[in-house]
């Protein structure tokens, strides 16, 4: 007899072999979808235009090889692109967002989740081997009371003749891949909001600056509208336009720190804290705003987490369009067990009864009111549907990859129009004061051209961060990090 239940586990354990590797029904995923991306953005001439001392897009496209390191599709890291803008602050607040955003972690938790529900898949694909022990006395009016005592160990296992709990595997595998994907593009989301939350917080440091000086400057205008007033070479119009100008750029300065206070907040929740407990306080800025090198669309496909991800979408569908093709077919379990049994003590240790069992299980489904039919046209939807998302992932990739090339060229253009006409500002406001001086104008006159000015340089300081929110969004479009081609190659 222990022959039997020795040969009986050496058959199960030589026929696994055998039996993972048998075929598996449904369609076999290749590749994703195809998507007509085109060859060349539209955006990429006038790009190219703009930074001409940079590499073009089609110079980066033949040094890839050298210069970038595309993303395999198990790689999603594109390395801390946030350097480029060389501020020691932000590099500071990126490693503490890195570890303490609660979405950077949530999407953390759904990737664990999703492995954790990987190992179970796998853990369908091998027997399961329980054990069991009992002691039980029973009795009655007719029968004398005894003893029974048991010990068992079973297996039970479920073949994959048809390659169900393989496709399942697959399944699972890349939900988890697209998890992980879900995880990185929540990271670089999570990175560009506090990029673009501190380069915001920093501008409106700059234009409180502006302001206070401006504040500073009106005050002494102040002053010497009232000694011209009182040596009786001012009207008193000056003298109130005077204190017109300083009250309403007090309130400018009031009502600005509101907004400080907002893009504050901003950071701290970014960061996993409480408003309350975070303090960013001013510090000089110089405003680095670096040449975004760009790739071709094929290059893009290969870059950007969400395109993975919604490729992957489309392979777990795949695999569930088998699944539902399985159930039709019928699934058949192997279970055995062995054990002993005694009725007291004494007959355990010395010679307890033998017991087994052997035996396969056959099973399938011969009517069900539609439900297989059901479930596979379901499948079938639902990768159709997942196709669709895919190439309109791909779609919106490339639309955003061509809005912020032309944001991002159209700002720097507009900058060195406003940096013309912020000096032809500041050279009118000289001209007009000292005209005043003269007596050649009235105050009125200065106070026209200060407002003109004044407005002009807080256009400066928006645009400013306007260009910087513009290549952090180039960044996210192109999939995150980016290096520069390698010197000499």
């Amino acid at each position: 007899m222990n022959n039997v239940r020795k040969n009986v586990w050496k058959l199960v354990i030589a026929g696994m072999p055998l039996l993972l590797a048998a075929c598996a029904i449904g369609p076999d995923y290749k590749k994703a979808p195809d998507v007509d991306i085109g060859t060349s953005y539209k955006a990429a001439a006038a790009y190219d235009a703009q930074f001409p001392q940079k590499p073009t897009v089609a110079q980066y496209q033949a040094a890839a090889n050298q210069a970038w390191v595309q993303a395999n599709v198990d790689d999603l890291s594109k390395g801390d692109w946030w350097l480029r803008f060389e501020d020691a602050q932000l590099n500071q607040l990126m490693n503490e967002l890195n570890t303490s955003n609660l979405e950077i972690e949530q999407a953390l938790a759904r990737y664990d989740a999703a492995v954790a529900s990987l190992r179970s898949s796998q853990a369908s694909l091998f027997p399961t081997l329980a054990g069991s022990a009992s002691s039980t006395r029973s009795g009655g009016d007719e029968q004398q009371v005894g003893n029974a005592y048991k010990a068992t160990a079973s297996l039970s296992w479920e073949l994959d003749l048809w390659g169900k709990i393989r496709r399942q595997v697959q399944a699972s595998k890349a939900q988890a891949q697209a998890s992980a994907a879900d995880w990185a593009n929540v990271r670089l989301s999570m990175q560009a909001q506090l990029a673009k939350a501190y380069f915001g917080l920093r501008m409106i440091d700059e234009q409180i600056k502006l302001l206070n000086q401006i504040v500073a400057s009106d005050e002494q205008a102040v002053a010497m509208n009232q000694r011209r007033y009182n040596q009786g070479v001012a009207a008193r119009a000056d003298v109130v336009s005077a204190m017109t100008q300083l009250e309403s750029a007090r309130a400018q300065a009031i009502n600005i720190q509101s907004t400080r206070q907002q893009y504050e907040s901003a950071i701290a929740v970014l960061l996993g804290k409480a408003p309350s407990q975070f303090v960013l306080v001013a510090q000089p800025f110089v405003a680095h705003i670096p040449t975004i090198p760009t790739v071709l669309p094929s290059v893009l496909l290969t870059r950007r987490a969400d395109i993975y991800s919604a490729e992957r979408a489309v392979a777990a569908a795949n695999e569930q369009i088998g699944i539902a093709q399985a159930a039709w077919l019928p699934s058949l379990s192997l279970s055995a067990s062995s054990g002993w049994q005694a009725s007291s003590w004494s007959d355990w240790f010395a010679a307890p009864l033998n017991v087994w069992s052997l035996g396969p299980q056959l099973a399938l489904s011969l009517f069900d009111g539609g439900a297989r039919s059901a479930a596979l046209a379901s499948s079938k939807a639902q990768y159709r549907e997942q196709v669709a998302a895919y190439r309109q992932t791909v779609l919106t990739a490339l639309k955003e990859v061509e809005d912020n090339m032309t944001l991002v060229s159209t700002l720097a253009q507009q900058y060195e129009v406003q940096q013309r006409a912020l000096s032809a500002a500041r050279e009118s406001l000289t001209i007009t004061r000292n005209q005043y001086q003269a007596g050649m104008v009235n105050y009125l006159s200065v106070i026209q051209v200060e407002n003109t000015t004044y407005n002009t340089e807080i256009s400066t300081l928006q645009l400013i961060n306007q260009r910087l929110s513009a290549a952090i969004d180039l960044v996210v479009a192109l999939g995150g990090g980016w290096s520069a081609p390698i010197e000499g190659k």
